[in-house]
């Protein structure tokens, strides 16, 4: 018999760095979860992706058990370890943040593609683009 869903929490976390703080306690805790199982689960799971964010899908069931699944970093965040950069431009568009080769862009489009609505690697690379542009990153 399949349990019940209760609700599904999204959370941002870095990678192998999960901690009972907000916003993993509190999104938890409402729901009355084990919160350090799942920090414990979640690092352990990650542990080799340390330093990136990590989006998270939490499925919490009715009996208080809780599953979930990780999926790819955001694509702002590819971009900026391609850039080896810390954050976008403060001023997109005014100041350039840096430079994304068609290929960089093409691997970050192929790295991200199951997270993606679309199996199509020149659509993929469209949307990677435009997060870059967002950010003041220029695409050649």
């Amino acid at each position: 018999m399949a349990k019940k869903v209760k609700t599904i929490i999204k959370l941002n976390i870095p990678g192998g760095e999960a901690t009972p703080a907000p916003p993993v306690g509190p999104a938890l805790g409402q729901h009355g979860l084990p919160i350090m199982e799942f920090v414990k689960a979640f690092n352990e799971k990650t542990a080799d992706q340390k330093g990136t964010i990590i989006p998270a899908v939490i499925t919490v069931y009715e009996d208080r058990t809780f599953s979930f699944i990780t999926k790819k970093p955001p694509v702002a965040e590819m971009i900026k370890k391609a850039l080896l950069k810390e954050k976008g431009s403060q001023k997109p568009g005014k100041e350039p943040a840096g430079t994304l080769t068609k290929t960089q862009a093409q691997e970050i489009a192929k790295a991200k593609m199951d997270d993606l609505n679309t199996t199509d690697v020149e659509a993929a690379m469209k949307i990677v683009e435009g997060t870059a542009r967002s950010m003041g990153v220029k695409v050649e």
